[in-house]
């Protein structure tokens, strides 16, 4: 990749699900942007992480001479878009552990710590430097890291000096870059596009570059790299709103990433500036200064010092209007301050009169609450006569199927003796069990009598409850049926499966199956529907 261009953008990683179409949604990722610098710390934390985890893996290779400088070559791209100086420590370290008779090493080397000399501003020394290479004989990739080189230099000293001559002589190497690269590469297709655009044909580079976004979603340094060079795109085309989306896209990477060495903060400045927004502008370029400071980067240095007293000056301008305005309204709030002290005078005055009916209200509230006392106790009769009607309910239900366990337990006991005797028809008789079967049936009814005169609105208050499809009543020859039963004793306040199978004379897994099924037909939500039941009022008919 070209130095030049990285100079304006670096990694990206953006959480929200992005497009081309989008790009109006300048708010959003302006909140992202805000969020982001609000925890910046937690992202310059990890980088430094990063470097420390480097640094300790380094001293375990210090035996290995290859591996020992390739690891120190990683700490040093990791160092140059976040310290330059660390950066430039390194490089130097690079350069004294590259084996000597690795003549291609030893000019990337040259190359990397000419980049690094042009970044501080230490521009005769990257002359100096990159004059003693030759192209003659570079290979083809060592040619293209030569022309970037070369092309990023003369950026860095346009940035600082602003003559177009050196702007000139970047974009000629950058020429010369784009015949040793590969046609169908991304590092050239990227080139072309940015080739395009400075040419002034926006229209055909918006479209290379929107190819590019949507070839390229998983790739974030990519995806930053287009982002900034749209945001131009749109700022030549003076479409503010798309300018400051792609814009917060490329700063949100900076931060995400914690590269200090970025031009997008330094625009996002300018744009809230020219849109009358001097506090965003104010934050924006601090945070631009800040970062070149940080990395040491001289031209970002030159570029945000340049900008800052232009904006300062506009948001001093501001703070100082808020100022008098901040006057005025506390001139305006001592007013109604006198005007509340006057008014709280008014009101001590009915508060005196309300004293007195307040006085004349108590005897009433005493009277009230006597009342509220005796209504209190009859409700808590009527509570206790609806329990002891509920208890004599539970009671008799259990009375009667201990009494069909009875007659079932003497049935199969006069069959064991029948058995032993050879009372044929005594034992057929006692096989049937139609005496337990009409006594169980009869419990039913018993049960389903008492308990519909005492809840005579169970089964519409209960269907109440279902969903209007669900609803569940009773046969015509039926008072209750079985799911109704089953919350009939819910609603008694039996609500253990086990006693209602033992009362029904049903299995537990129905029982279960039952409740389930029931539930399911709720039409609020199915865990509170048993809760619903057991609410349902009694209308006492006595």
């Amino acid at each position: 990749m070209w130095q030049r261009f990285f100079v304006f953008i670096f990694l990206f990683h953006f959480s929200f699900a992005l497009s081309a179409q989008n790009h109006s949604d300048s708010t959003r990722v302006l909140q992202r942007l805000e969020y982001l610098m609000d925890n910046q710390k937690i992202y310059v934390k990890n980088r430094e992480e990063k470097i420390e985890k480097l640094k300790q893996e380094a001293k375990m290779l210090e035996g290995k001479p290859l591996q020992f400088f390739q690891k120190n070559y990683e700490i040093f791209q990791n160092y140059k878009k976040f310290d330059s100086d660390a950066a430039l420590s390194y490089i130097k370290l690079c350069q004294n552990l590259v084996p000597a008779h690795h003549d291609s090493l030893q000019t990337v080397i040259r190359l990397d710590l000419a980049w690094v000399y042009s970044t501080i501003g230490r521009y005769i020394e990257a002359s100096a430097l990159l004059d003693k290479i030759s192209a003659e004989g570079l290979g083809r990739e060592l040619l293209a890291k030569y022309y970037d080189t070369y092309s990023s230099f003369y950026s860095h000293y346009g940035q600082s000096n602003n003559r177009p001559e050196y702007y000139q002589a970047s974009e000629l190497y950058r020429d010369s870059l784009l015949t040793v690269l590969p046609k169908s590469s991304l590092e050239y297709r990227t080139a072309i596009a940015i080739k395009t655009l400075f040419s002034g044909d926006r229209e055909l580079a918006k479209k290379q570059f929107l190819t590019l976004w949507q070839e390229h979603q998983d790739d974030i340094e990519q995806r930053a790299l287009i982002a900034y060079f749209m945001s131009l795109i749109y700022k030549y085309e003076k479409n503010t709103t798309s300018q400051l989306y792609y814009l917060s896209i490329s700063a949100s990477a900076d931060i995400e990433m914690a590269n200090r060495d970025n031009a997008s903060f330094h625009d996002l400045a300018i744009t809230y500036y020219d849109q009358q927004d001097f506090d965003r502008a104010f934050q924006f370029i601090e945070k631009a200064i800040d970062d070149a400071m940080l990395c040491k980067v001289r031209y970002r240095i030159i570029e945000g010092t340049s900008s800052y007293p232009i904006i300062n000056a506009a948001y001093q301008q501001k703070i100082n209007s808020q100022n008098r305005q901040l006057v005025f309204l506390v001139i305006v709030v001592s007013l109604l301050l006198v005007g509340v002290f006057i008014g709280l005078i008014v009101i001590y005055r009915q508060v005196q009169h309300l004293r007195k009916i307040r006085s004349e209200l108590s005897a009433t509230n005493q009277q009230l609450r006597s009342l509220n006392n005796q209504i209190n106790q009859t409700n808590l009769k009527l509570s206790e006569s609806n329990h002891i009607k509920e208890e004599y309910i539970a009671q008799f239900f259990d009375m009667c199927s201990s009494y069909i366990d009875k007659m079932e337990d003497i049935r199969k006991a006069l069959l064991k003796k029948a058995t032993n005797q050879q009372w044929d028809t005594l034992r057929e008789q006692l096989k049937s069990t139609q005496m337990e079967e009409r006594e169980v049936q009869q419990l039913y009814i018993n049960f389903d009598r008492i308990f519909l005169n005492l809840y005579p609105t169970f089964v519409d208050e209960f269907n109440a409850l279902l969903q209007e499809d669900e609803k569940i009543y009773p046969k015509k020859t039926e008072l209750l049926n079985t799911e109704l039963r089953i919350f009939a004793l819910i609603r008694l306040g039996i609500t253990d499966s086990v006693k209602i199978a033992s009362f029904l004379r049903y299995s537990l897994r129905t029982v279960y199956n039952y409740r389930t099924k029931v539930r399911n037909k709720a039409a609020g939500h199915r865990e509170a529907f048993e809760t619903a039941v057991c609410q349902i009022a009694v209308i006492d008919r006595r």
